[in-house]
């Protein structure tokens, strides 16, 4: 096929809408590091969730699905609230031995709560927009994807004012940078931690809201492959650098829809481990993260 400036700027424009969907699981998990120092490895995990809460509101109501963020992201911050209480709060501090395993047994219990409460067969719903095309370049891209960058953007956005206008974003931020000297001017930096964990969860959420509106498939064992890259991209971008995780998402989505162009689609989740290891061999601490982390 001829690489033509309309089909280069649909696979650049396909990697744009793949990186975002990745940018909002990675930047909750980095969230969550950076307050709490915690590995959440059961992340992917909330995605599932997600995107099976947004298929159950949408099949109770028949609601437009981009509303129903609306409904799951709350639903997904209590749920992360409710896990970071019974589940990483009373091992903060004891190990990360004790915080792998923890995240380990989630895996497993949110995998067979979902299958038991919605069984393991393959999911989907359909978009409003899906019939509805743009054309880019001589190419007709789906309208849901200007749409989901869009919502990213968005949240994004949203998160960045939360964090650097409001005082619980200002006290987020304190808890990140100096745990001791936050709790020594008075911030309750377990309510921080809670915060955190539910806003890193809502994050996920999110991206499975996406991920099912953009007409991806899910069941409940389809949350390893987007956390392990998430993880990647977490480590290429810098840990606990939100920047860091925005980046690394663009990179990872524009570089697995170029592969899946050029070499095929057998090497699309191979991708970001190669992009992982050349980083890391010229940037030990990501493209954002400082010497001496």
């Amino acid at each position: 096929m001829d690489l033509t400036p309309g089909i280069i700027l649909s696979v650049l424009f396909w990697g744009l809408y793949a990186g975002c969907i990745y940018i909002l699981l990675a930047t909750g998990l980095n969230l969550i590091f950076g307050v709490m120092k915690v590995v959440n490895f059961a992340h992917g995990q909330l995605l599932m969730i997600g995107a099976y809460v947004t298929f159950t509101f949408f099949a109770l109501s028949g609601f437009n699905p981009y509303v129903l963020l609306a409904a799951s992201v709350p639903v997904l911050i209590i749920i992360g609230v409710t896990i970071e209480r019974l589940c990483f709060r009373p091992i903060l501090g004891t190990g990360k031995l004790n915080e792998i395993f923890i995240s380990i047994g989630l895996i497993y219990l949110l995998e067979n709560a979902a299958a038991l409460i919605w069984s393991d067969e393959w999911r989907f719903i359909h978009s409003p927009y899906e019939a509805i095309t743009i054309p880019l370049g001589g190419m007709k891209v789906p309208v849901d994807y200007f749409i989901i960058i869009a919502t990213t953007a968005a949240i994004l956005i949203a998160l960045y004012l939360f964090l650097k206008r409001t005082p619980l974003g200002h006290a987020i931020r304190a808890t990140s940078q100096n745990r001791k000297g936050a709790m020594l001017v008075g911030i309750n930096v377990e309510r921080m931690d809670m915060l955190s964990f539910g806003i890193g969860a809502g994050l996920a959420g999110a991206a499975g809201t996406l991920w099912v509106v953009s007409g991806q498939v899910f069941n409940p064992y389809m949350g390893s492959i987007p956390a392990v890259k998430a993880f990647a991209i977490v480590i290429i971008g810098g840990l606990g650098s939100i920047p860091g995780a925005i980046v690394g998402g663009l990179i990872l989505g524009l570089a697995e829809n170029v592969t899946i162009f050029t070499i095929g689609g057998a090497w699309k989740d191979a991708i970001a481990f190669l992009i992982l290891i050349i980083v890391l061999i010229f940037r030990p601490t990501g493209l954002f993260g400082e010497a001496g982390e």
